[in-house]
């Protein structure tokens, strides 16, 4: 019976450690797309600048 008790305990730690580098890798990879937008939002950002300064006041 204790072998049952082992098992289901290295069972559940297998899947927490799988969770775990899971959780990690999504963080990364939010963190990159969260650089990507900014990167976006800045350049739009310029292009609006650029097209307000090129766009003659009336």
């Amino acid at each position: 019976m204790s072998w049952m008790l082992v098992a289901a305990v290295l069972l559940a730690t297998a899947g927490l450690l799988v969770l775990g580098v899971l959780g990690i890798r999504l963080w990364a990879d939010v963190r990159a797309l969260a650089r990507g937008v900014d990167a976006a939002s800045r350049a739009l950002a310029d292009a609006a600048e650029e097209l307000a300064a090129a766009v003659p006041s009336r």
